[in-house]
């Protein structure tokens, strides 16, 4: 259990084949027409996975190259196993299609999923400019008997306070009584969409009883892991809230943990794996800081609805703060960095995901260059140009160069291959993930990792 990863297993399928119904209310075995507004990496999994229980499906989004790649038979999501396979399959047997007109396809539709991003702004706030606009497009297709569930995370209370109103006003029509408005959460992990519906409960919380029952239902329909009913929409907001939050702290912890571990020369990888083999211990990984779409987040959308959460407020610091410490060890190394050469593996917020959200390559990048450094960057899933914009030198693979450090942002499998050789004037790798701490480095080369020194490194992890 090192850094406490678990592994849920799958749910099989139990479903029998739905008998097509309109209009769908609920009732056991049946299947009906479901918008999914927003198509994109969570969405049109989710697309797929409705369909493939016999749900008609309009997938709904406002490019329309992705519209015509669905309605082509092609995913446009790439490192997803299974999703292609799976689009090109139920969209062969007529149950998924695409459009841009979110409010014809809401008009033709039993339910709405509304899977768009909620980011922030530049204080940190929520930042609305997707999710209101889409919501504002589905508006003039709410009729009677419609079930409208929200799958992004969301601030504790904006099912029932922002979004429900909003439906309302043009339509009226009545939330919880004339229709029915939901929040479940998305639970979902990059290149294990599938993987994860068929595990993860399905948590659902509606603005009333009937709106719980009824969201309730279709995924019960849909899914194969188990639907778990909550109490309100605010319970099931705030459960997702919590479970990414708990990861940050967590996180930040152990980037503490890893501060200790160098002021004693301890291996904090050691030492994690030995607290996690007690059970109620599940401590996760350190490293140069959290990117994604999601922990670098909610902890900020729980925070504007619960303000003063010191703990919460801190690890967000620790966190971000860690690519400084990185910096500051280099310097120190270095003798400072202005004119040094540095390339920076990893750009990307995590490997195997061609996603910039919230990447700590980004600051770590920008700040290199604000102490003069000769900031290079190389990346197996970004080109040249897209590297060029982040405002570094591209590097290609095995190419010599002058680099004085190089410091890795992410665990990509590729850089144990790294040969040191190619750089002779190197003098400190840092390994930002402690995923490098098996290589081989010339005498001279100094390493550095999180928690992991120099002494301790050579251990099998």
């Amino acid at each position: 259990m090192l850094g406490g990863s678990i592994t849920v297993p799958a749910s099989p399928c139990s479903h029998a084949p739905a008998r097509s119904v309109s209009p769908w209310v609920g009732g056991a075995g049946t299947a009906g027409a479901v918008a999914v507004v927003g198509a994109g990496k969570m969405g049109l999994p989710l697309a797929a996975q409705f369909a493939s229980h016999g749900w008609n499906v309009t997938a709904v989004d406002i490019n329309p190259a992705v519209v015509d790649a669905i309605n082509a038979g092609q995913s446009h999501v790439g490192e997803e196993p299974g999703l292609a396979e799976l689009v090109a399959r139920v969209h062969a047997e007529g149950r998924l299609h695409a459009t841009t007109d979110a409010a014809a396809a809401a008009r033709a539709s039993d339910v709405v999923v509304l899977i768009v991003p909620v980011m922030l702004d530049e204080d940190h706030k929520p930042d609305y400019r997707y999710m209101d606009p889409a919501v504002a497009s589905i508006t003039p297709g709410i009729h009677e008997g419609i079930t409208v569930v929200f799958e992004t995370t969301l601030p504790i209370g904006d099912t029932r306070r922002r979004f429900a109103p909003a439906l309302e006003a043009e339509s009226g029509l009545k939330a919880g009584s004339d229709f029915f408005v939901a929040f479940s959460p998305e639970r979902l992990f990059s290149g294990a969409v599938l993987a994860n519906l068929a595990a993860y409960p399905k948590l659902v919380g509606g603005i009333g009883a009937a709106s719980t029952d009824r969201a309730a239902a279709f995924y019960a329909s849909v899914l194969d892991a188990e639907v778990v009913a909550m109490s309100s929409s605010e319970a099931a907001e705030f459960s997702k809230l919590a479970d990414t939050t708990y990861r940050d702290v967590n996180i930040a912890l152990a980037n503490e943990f890893a501060q200790a571990a160098d002021l004693w020369g301890v291996d904090v990888q050691e030492v994690i794996a030995a607290a996690n083999s007690q059970p109620y211990s599940h401590i996760h990984q350190p490293g140069i800081g959290v990117g994604g779409h999601c922990i670098p987040v909610y902890p900020h959308l729980l925070l504007s609805r619960a303000p003063g959460l010191r703990l919460v407020e801190t690890a967000r610091e620790v966190n971000d703060g860690q690519t400084g410490r990185a910096l500051a060890a280099l310097s120190g190394l270095l003798g400072g960095l202005s004119g040094a050469p540095v390339l920076v593996l990893g750009i990307t917020y995590r490997e195997g995901v061609k996603e910039l959200a919230y990447s700590r390559a980004i600051p770590l990048i920008a700040a290199l260059r604000e102490t003069g450094a000769d900031v290079a960057a190389y990346d197996p899933l970004l080109d040249d140009a897209e590297i060029g914009r982040l405002g570094a030198t591209p590097w290609h693979w095995g190419d010599p160069g002058p680099f004085r450090a190089v410091i890795t942002q992410t665990g990509d499998r590729r850089f144990l291959a790294l040969d040191p050789a190619w750089f002779p004037d190197l003098a400190v790798v840092y390994d930002g993930r402690n995923s490098l701490r098996m290589l081989a480095l010339p005498q001279g080369v100094t390493y550095l990792g999180v928690g992991v020194q120099a002494a301790t490194r050579a251990r099998p992890a």
